[in-house]
């Protein structure tokens, strides 16, 4: 819509499993509490005589994509080597050497598209959506690290506008539009995108009047697992979400405490770190106004949702759990980026560079994206 997320056992009784899996979690949580920690002054040592090193705080690094005047919305890391970014002027680049460089693998014949949306699987293989109204909005999809592109859907229908795509697996996946005769209008394919289907709009709940999805971040529409999936939307009265625990065939909605009213309100990204656990951001995209209460939480998947008790200072765009940690996300916006340690109950800026959206993946590499070309990593 918008043309703009048990006692612990000790490590000697637990088996090899569990001894990767805690030792994973001690690891990222160390850097977690880094977040917060400034840089620390050698005379601050508690031995005078010893010269203790500097503590650098985690920040975000820009790489040099050579795209200053694109703007990228879309954003799917790999890993902390591989990653893809989609954005204006029908732009897609990828890395596969952590950033130091990006090649353009734009679709030929693109450049009036806006891309918001990417799917990647690998670094050959990915999905990318084009929105707006009617014939606009379109998938492609490359299985060579785009050298070429297969146009696989082309929305022929003028009341259409498709906002975001999400992926459960290698094969399956959904892609959702603004209501089309009252319902949110969803598109399902089973091959990997290369083929998709309108799903039947039976199970999904009317739509409020002027509700929309937000193609701001890409995760307007996100899933947790083999089935679940859910759906975030604003424009209208209310803020909602909708949740399917069936790929997309039957679904429910829940309200929101994220402000909505206006068509410029709502809750625009969604992240879920299993069926359960979930954080809502948004609040009003403009920037001379103010987003109070722009975040939620949800631990029952979506069937009720708590305001933030601190939430993010202004309006946030995209959204992301850290791998391995059951606590610790980041939000950004154009004003900059906030870090919650406590599941989203309470958020702080640690950055105020401009990003769009954000992604970590499970190699705990955490990535960023926005204006004027701007795709940064998260160094430790």
């Amino acid at each position: 819509m918008r043309r703009l997320g048990k006692t612990r056992r000790t490590v000697r009784a637990a088996g090899p499993k569990r001894k990767r899996a805690w030792a994973a979690a001690v690891a990222c949580a160390g850097v977690l509490v880094s977040l917060t920690t400034t840089t620390v002054p050698a005379h601050a040592s508690a031995a005078p005589e010893e010269t203790a090193p500097e503590k650098t705080a985690p920040h975000w690094e820009l790489t040099d994509t050579g795209t200053p005047a694109v703007r990228f919305r879309g954003l799917a890391a790999v890993d902390r080597r591989t990653a893809w970014v989609a954005g204006s002027q029908g732009t897609v680049l990828r890395t596969t050497d952590g950033g130091a460089s990006w090649r353009n693998v734009s679709p030929p014949g693109a450049a009036d598209l806006q891309f918001r949306d990417v799917e990647a699987f690998d670094a050959r293989h990915a999905v990318v959506l084009a929105i707006g109204e009617g014939e606009a909005s379109r998938v492609y999809r490359t299985d060579d690290g785009g050298a070429t592109w297969t146009e696989s859907f082309r929305n022929t229908d003028a009341r259409a506008f498709y906002d975001c795509l999400a992926f459960f697996d290698r094969r399956h996946g959904l892609a959702m539009s603004d209501p089309v005769d009252g319902r949110f209008r969803i598109l399902s394919t089973r091959d990997g995108g290369r083929t998709w289907t309108v799903l039947p709009d039976r199970g999904m709940p009317a739509a409020l009047e002027g509700e929309a999805g937000f193609a701001a971040s890409g995760q307007c529409l996100v899933t947790a697992g083999p089935r679940d999936v859910w759906l975030a939307t604003g424009g209208a009265a209310r803020a909602r979400v909708l949740h399917s625990a069936d790929r997309g065939r039957t679904w429910s909605v829940s309200d929101t405490p994220v402000p909505a009213g206006d068509p410029a309100r709502g809750v625009f990204a969604l992240a879920f770190r299993d069926r359960a656990h979930g954080l809502a951001v948004g609040g009003d995209y403009r920037p001379d106004q103010p987003s109070p209460h722009a975040a939620a939480t949800t631990t029952d998947g979506g069937r009720t949702w708590r305001p933030a008790r601190t939430a993010p200072p202004a309006y946030r765009s995209g959204v992301t759990w850290l791998p391995h940690t059951r606590t610790t996300a980041l939000a950004v916006g154009p004003t900059g980026t906030d870090l919650t340690t406590d599941a989203g109950r309470t958020w702080h800026t640690i950055d105020t560079g401009s990003y769009d959206t954000v992604t970590c993946t499970a190699d705990r590499s955490c990535w960023a994206a926005g204006e004027q070309g701007r795709v940064a990593r998260l160094a430790r």
